[in-house]
Formats: structure tokens, sequence, C-alpha cells
């Protein structure tokens, strides 16, 4: 079950639906004391928590949650304002797993959802990734294509595990730029385009799979180009 506290009708249920509609169970609250008494009935597996909310704000919320010994595990995603800097260091330094800065994709959402879950524990790493002919055993540091292994770099791995992990999720090129190699600047996003063809070109016949999604980034389907 996912929490998601916001006070925007509109937003929050869009989220409660787009998470729903991608396998996970959701909650929303408007404010913060319907979401506190609901937390002494129910432990969610993780929290969206906006930050401006009527009466107790998410910062505030934050800091019980981690001061209280029932819910101090749970994984916080906090929703900030677009350009809010200062809220996003108050926010992880006081224990939140991860941020999202509104306006955002509902699609990276839910890839950041997925994405502190698993670094929680609360979904399992899959060993093996497959997509259309193309196995990956991540733990093993393997591919192959039609079972013909298939040599590739540490970057173009962790690049196809990232889209492979988020199957007909779009994810961004300035987020795989951050997420693979750890900088975001406008100007580099080339690298992942680059990355992107000598991958396509590795996998052959099986490189319809990593799909271009025009003027946002990329995604693995499950569907043949053809």
């Amino acid at each position: 079950m996912i929490y998601c506290v916001e006070d925007d009708d509109n937003i929050r249920e869009l989220v409660i639906y787009t998470l729903e509609s991608t396998g996970l169970k959701a909650r929303g609250f408007a404010e913060g004391t319907a979401f506190m008494e609901a937390l002494a009935f129910d432990t969610p597996e993780l929290i969206l928590l906006d930050i401006m909310l009527p009466g107790e704000d998410g910062l505030t919320l934050l800091r019980k949650l981690k001061g209280s010994a029932k819910t101090k595990d749970i994984p916080v995603i906090m929703v900030t304002a677009k350009g809010a800097e200062y809220d996003k260091v108050i926010g992880l330094d006081s224990g939140a797993d991860d941020y999202v800065a509104k306006p955002f994709g509902m699609m990276e959402l839910v890839s950041r959802v997925k994405a502190v879950l698993r670094r929680s524990g609360q979904v399992p790493d899959k060993a093996d990734l497959e997509i259309g002919g193309v196995l990956m055993n991540v733990k093993k540091h393997e591919v192959t294509v039609d079972g013909e292994p298939v040599t590739l770099t540490l970057k173009e791995f962790e690049l196809l595990e990232r889209l492979m992990r988020n199957q007909n999720i779009v994810l961004t090129r300035d987020q795989l730029l951050m997420d693979i190699w750890g900088y975001d600047f406008d100007g580099e996003t080339r690298t992942v385009d680059v990355h992107i063809r000598t991958l396509r070109q590795k996998l052959g016949d099986k490189g319809w799979i990593i799909e271009t999604v025009r003027g946002v980034g990329y995604r693995a389907g499950g569907m043949n180009e053809a």
C-alpha cells in the first residue's frame, strides 16, 4: 500500500489512479490529520508526502514519522515545488528517501516509487530480466540475445538494466543521465543518445526493444517494431 498525502484533489486522484494502474495499491489523504490517524491502523510500504499542506506541512509530518519507532523505517518520497532547493535539502537531511519536483510526469513518479521500494527491500530485485529474447542476469552481469552472449560496457549494462527494470515506462534523457552517470547538464544528454545507439547495435535484431519516445526519452518495450 502506498499512501499519498496531497491537498490538490486532481493531482492526488491522478497519482492514485496511475499507481494502481501499474499494479500498486494506493490511498490518498488531503491533509496530515487523517493521514496520521490512518497510520495508527495500517502501515504503508511507502509514503508520498507533499510539502505544502494545510495545517501541518510535509516537513513537520516527516519529522514525526522519523521520530516514531513504528514509522521511522517507512520510505518517504517528498513532493516539492519546482526549484525549492532548500526544502529538498531539509527533506533529505530529515530522512526522506527521495524527492520529486512539481510538475512531474506520472511515469517518472512510478519509476521513482519502484526504485525506492527496491532499495528498501519492499520489492526484491530480480536476478533475471527478459524482454523479447533479451535476457539479463543482473547478479552474474551477463546479457544474452536469443541465447547468444553479448558483451556490454559497464555503462551500457547499467543503462539496459535501468530500462528493462522499468519496462514500458518512459525514462527521460536527463533522468537516465543522472541515474547512470551521476550528473545533470542539458548539453550532456547526447551521452545517453550515443550509448543507446551503441546498445541497439550490440543487441542486433533485438535492438527494437529500446524504443525512442520523441522529445522525451527512451523506454524498453515488449512489442516488436514490425
